[in-house]
Protein backbone atom coordinates (compact mmCIF):
# COMPACT_ATOMS: atom_id res chain seq x y z
CA UNK A 1 0.00 0.00 0.00
CA UNK A 2 1.02 3.34 -0.81
CA UNK A 3 0.22 6.40 1.06
CA UNK A 4 0.58 10.05 -0.61
CA UNK A 5 -0.30 13.05 1.16
CA UNK A 6 -2.92 15.34 -0.76
CA UNK A 7 -3.58 18.69 0.93
CA UNK A 8 -5.07 17.44 4.76
CA UNK A 9 -5.52 13.89 3.88
CA UNK A 10 -3.60 10.94 2.67
CA UNK A 11 -4.72 9.15 -0.38
CA UNK A 12 -4.29 5.16 -0.26
CA UNK A 13 -3.30 2.83 -3.19
CA UNK A 14 -2.20 -0.50 -3.96
CA UNK A 15 1.16 -1.30 -5.57
CA UNK A 16 0.03 -3.10 -8.65
CA UNK A 17 2.80 -5.18 -10.36
CA UNK A 18 5.12 -2.14 -10.30
CA UNK A 19 8.36 -3.68 -8.83
CA UNK A 20 10.68 -0.37 -10.09
CA UNK A 21 7.81 1.45 -8.41
CA UNK A 22 7.77 -0.71 -5.03
CA UNK A 23 11.47 -0.56 -4.95
CA UNK A 24 11.96 3.21 -5.22
CA UNK A 25 8.82 3.62 -2.65
CA UNK A 26 10.63 1.53 0.32
CA UNK A 27 14.07 2.94 -0.23
CA UNK A 28 15.45 5.68 -2.88
CA UNK A 29 18.70 3.90 -2.80
CA UNK A 30 18.59 0.60 -5.32
CA UNK A 31 20.63 -0.10 -8.26
CA UNK A 32 20.12 -2.37 -11.02
CA UNK A 33 22.68 -5.38 -10.85
CA UNK A 34 24.00 -7.85 -12.85
CA UNK A 35 26.59 -9.15 -10.59
CA UNK A 36 24.68 -9.89 -7.76
CA UNK A 37 22.11 -12.68 -7.10
CA UNK A 38 19.09 -10.33 -7.05
CA UNK A 39 18.07 -7.84 -9.86
CA UNK A 40 18.65 -5.03 -7.94
CA UNK A 41 21.27 -3.97 -5.21
CA UNK A 42 18.79 -2.31 -2.32
CA UNK A 43 21.06 -0.51 0.20
CA UNK A 44 20.78 1.50 3.24
CA UNK A 45 22.75 4.49 2.55
CA UNK A 46 24.73 6.45 0.01
CA UNK A 47 28.53 4.83 1.04
CA UNK A 48 26.77 1.36 0.42
CA UNK A 49 25.19 2.79 -2.72
CA UNK A 50 28.96 3.54 -3.76
CA UNK A 51 29.94 0.66 -2.84
CA UNK A 52 27.35 -1.51 -5.02
CA UNK A 53 28.23 0.53 -8.07
CA UNK A 54 32.18 -0.05 -7.89
CA UNK A 55 31.46 -3.98 -7.61
CA UNK A 56 29.33 -3.36 -10.76
CA UNK A 57 31.87 -1.67 -12.69
CA UNK A 58 35.18 -3.73 -11.41
CA UNK A 59 36.12 -6.43 -13.78
CA UNK A 60 37.50 -8.32 -11.16
CA UNK A 61 34.22 -8.38 -8.92
CA UNK A 62 32.95 -12.20 -9.95
CA UNK A 63 29.64 -11.67 -7.40
CA UNK A 64 28.42 -9.56 -4.60
CA UNK A 65 25.29 -9.43 -2.34
CA UNK A 66 23.92 -6.72 0.47
CA UNK A 67 24.02 -9.00 3.04
CA UNK A 68 20.25 -9.38 4.83
CA UNK A 69 19.36 -8.75 8.13
CA UNK A 70 19.41 -12.04 9.38
CA UNK A 71 23.06 -12.55 8.30
CA UNK A 72 24.18 -12.21 11.75
CA UNK A 73 28.02 -13.19 13.76
CA UNK A 74 27.61 -13.87 17.38
CA UNK A 75 30.09 -11.80 18.91
CA UNK A 76 30.08 -11.13 23.12
CA UNK A 77 28.70 -7.90 22.46
CA UNK A 78 25.64 -9.27 21.05
CA UNK A 79 24.87 -10.32 16.75
CA UNK A 80 26.43 -8.39 14.39
CA UNK A 81 25.10 -8.01 11.14
CA UNK A 82 27.43 -7.49 8.02
CA UNK A 83 26.99 -5.57 5.18
CA UNK A 84 28.53 -7.35 1.95
CA UNK A 85 30.21 -10.31 0.77
CA UNK A 86 32.26 -10.45 -2.22
CA UNK A 87 33.99 -12.75 -4.32
CA UNK A 88 36.62 -10.87 -6.22
CA UNK A 89 39.23 -12.36 -8.43
CA UNK A 90 42.86 -11.65 -7.50
CA UNK A 91 46.40 -12.81 -8.36
CA UNK A 92 44.55 -15.51 -10.85
CA UNK A 93 42.29 -16.48 -8.21
CA UNK A 94 39.02 -16.85 -6.44
CA UNK A 95 39.23 -14.67 -3.14
CA UNK A 96 35.44 -14.45 -0.90
CA UNK A 97 35.94 -10.71 1.00
CA UNK A 98 33.43 -10.16 3.85
CA UNK A 99 32.93 -6.48 4.20
CA UNK A 100 31.92 -4.98 7.28
CA UNK A 101 30.60 -1.72 8.24
CA UNK A 102 30.64 0.57 5.32
CA UNK A 103 30.83 3.65 7.22
CA UNK A 104 31.41 7.33 6.65
CA UNK A 105 34.84 7.18 8.82
CA UNK A 106 37.16 4.46 8.59
CA UNK A 107 38.47 5.44 12.09
CA UNK A 108 36.85 2.75 14.25
CA UNK A 109 37.36 4.73 17.70
CA UNK A 110 34.47 7.42 15.86
CA UNK A 111 32.41 4.48 15.97
CA UNK A 112 29.91 3.90 18.97
CA UNK A 113 31.58 1.77 21.54
CA UNK A 114 29.15 -0.96 21.37
CA UNK A 115 29.93 -0.76 16.86
CA UNK A 116 33.39 -0.18 17.74
CA UNK A 117 33.47 -3.87 20.35
CA UNK A 118 31.06 -6.15 17.56
CA UNK A 119 33.78 -4.71 14.79
CA UNK A 120 36.55 -6.16 16.77
CA UNK A 121 34.98 -9.37 17.69
CA UNK A 122 34.01 -9.98 14.16
CA UNK A 123 37.97 -9.56 13.34
CA UNK A 124 38.86 -12.23 15.61
CA UNK A 125 35.66 -14.40 14.37
CA UNK A 126 36.85 -14.25 10.59
CA UNK A 127 40.52 -15.06 12.11
CA UNK A 128 39.44 -17.83 14.27
CA UNK A 129 37.69 -19.81 11.55
CA UNK A 130 39.53 -19.41 8.12
CA UNK A 131 42.44 -17.75 6.46
CA UNK A 132 40.38 -17.78 3.16
CA UNK A 133 38.14 -15.32 4.24
CA UNK A 134 39.42 -11.23 4.05
CA UNK A 135 37.38 -8.91 6.38
CA UNK A 136 37.53 -5.14 6.29
CA UNK A 137 36.02 -2.82 8.46
CA UNK A 138 35.41 0.23 9.15
CA UNK A 139 35.49 0.97 5.89
CA UNK A 140 34.48 4.37 3.95
CA UNK A 141 35.36 4.72 0.53
CA UNK A 142 34.82 2.29 -1.92
CA UNK A 143 37.98 2.92 -4.36
CA UNK A 144 40.13 3.36 -1.63
CA UNK A 145 38.92 -0.49 -0.47
CA UNK A 146 39.22 -1.67 -4.31
CA UNK A 147 42.93 -0.67 -4.02
CA UNK A 148 43.58 -1.92 -0.93
CA UNK A 149 43.01 -5.71 -2.18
Amino acid sequence: IEYEKIDDCYSMEMFQNDDETLLAYLNDKVIDSKKSPYDHAICDSDVEMSFAKKFEKDPRVKVYVKLPNWFKIDTPVGKYNVDWALVMQKDGQDKLYFVIETKGTEAINELRPTEEAKIKCAKKHFEAITSDVVFKAPVSKAEKFMLSI
